[in-house]
C-alpha cells in the first residue's frame, strides 16, 4: 500500500492488509489503474515488475498483453490471494525499499502503492537498479494533500493531547511534483511526465463507506484504541465531513493523485 525513516518506518511496519476486504469493498483502487496500464503500454515479450501489486488484478492485465510480469507486494496476505486467483503468474513477497532481481526489467509499473512505502529514496534506488538502461517507470499514487480533509478530521477527533495523534500523518508519503521528480532524477530516472491532479473517488458501501475505508486503509489510526473510543472517533469524523463529502448516499474520498513517467538514463 515516506521518508524520514524512523517514525514513518515504525508506522508502516505495523500495517496489515485484509485481502478479502480489499477485493470486496475497494475494487476501485485497481480499477482506476486501467488508465495507468494504458500509459505503460506493455508489449509482448517485455519483462515488467508490478510493484505493490496487491491481489494481482492489474498484474494479470499486464500479462494479458503478452509481457512477462512479476507481481511483488510486501503483504503476504495479498500475495497469497493473488497466487490463488492467478496461479499461472509469478508473485513474490518483497519490500519496495529493499529488493533486487537477477535480471533487469524493461519497465516497472506501480498503482496506488508508492505512497505506502515510507522510505521513498530507498525505493527509488531499488527501482533504478532494477531497470535496464532506457527502461521505464510508470506509476500513479497519492500526491500532496491526498485525503487531507480526512486526516485533519481524524486529528481533530483524536485531540492534540491524544497519545495516538502523533501517527496520523506518518502512515503515507504524499509528495509534490517537484519533490518526487527531483528524487527520481537524483537517481538517474529522467522524468518525462509528472502530473498532480484531484480525483474525487466514490467509496463503496453507501452509508458505511467512510468507516469501511478507515478500517481498510486507516486502521493504524486506531490500533491502540478501545472499540468504544474508535467508534467515537469515527462518528466524529463522519459528522465533520458529511456535509461536504457525503452525496446522494455515497461518501466521496478527496483523493489527489501523482502520475509519473520516467526512464532510466543510460550509464
Amino acid at each position: 500500500m515516506s521518508d524520514d525513516s524512523t517514525e514513518h518506518g515504525q508506522a508502516a511496519a505495523t500495517k496489515t492488509w485484509d485481502a478479502a476486504l480489499y477485493d470486496g469493498k475497494h475494487s476501485f483502487v485497481w480499477k482506476y489503474g486501467a488508465g495507468v496500464i494504458e500509459l505503460l503500454a506493455p508489449q509482448p515479450g517485455e519483462r515488467i515488475l508490478d510493484l505493490g501489486c496487491g491481489t494481482g488484478h492489474l498484474t494479470a492485465q499486464i500479462a494479458a498483453a503478452g509481457a512477462e510480469v512479476v507481481g511483488m507486494d510486501k503483504s503476504l496476505g495479498m500475495i497469497e490471494e493473488a497466487r490463488k486467483q492467478y496461479p499461472d503468474l509469478r508473485f513474490e513477497v518483497g519490500d519496495g525499499a529493499d529488493f533486487a532481481f537477477d535480471a533487469p526489467f524493461d519497465a516497472i509499473f506501480s498503482n496506488a502503492a508508492l505512497h505506502w512505502m515510507t522510505e521513498p529514496e530507498r525505493v527509488v534506488v531499488c527501482m533504478a537498479r532494477a531497470l535496464k538502461p532506457g527502461g521505464r517507470l510508470v506509476a500513479e499514487f497519492g500526491g500532496k494533500h491526498c485525503m487531507r480533509p480526512l486526516i485533519e478530521a481524524v486529528q481533530q477527533a483524536l485531540g492534540e493531547n491524544d497519545p495516538t495523534a502523533w501517527g496520523t500523518t506518518s502512515f503515507w508519503y504524499f509528495p509534490s511534483v517537484g519533490e518526487y521528480a527531483t528524487l527520481l532524477e537524483r537517481h538517474g530516472l529522467a522524468v518525462s511526465t509528472a502530473l498532480l491532479f484531484d480525483r474525487p473517488t466514490p467509496l463503496e458501501g453507501g452509508e458505511e463507506g467512510l468507516r469501511v475505508w478507515l478500517k481498510m486503509f486507516g486502521n493504524l489510526f486506531f490500533e491502540e484504541m478501545t472499540e468504544e473510543r474508535e467508534r467515537e472517533v469515527v462518528e466524529q469524523v463522519e459528522a465533520q465531513l458529511r456535509s461536504t463529502y457525503f452525496r446522494d448516499g455515497t461518501w466521496i474520498a478527496p483523493y489527489t493523485r501523482l502520475r509519473v513517467v520516467a526512464a532510466r538514463e543510460a550509464v
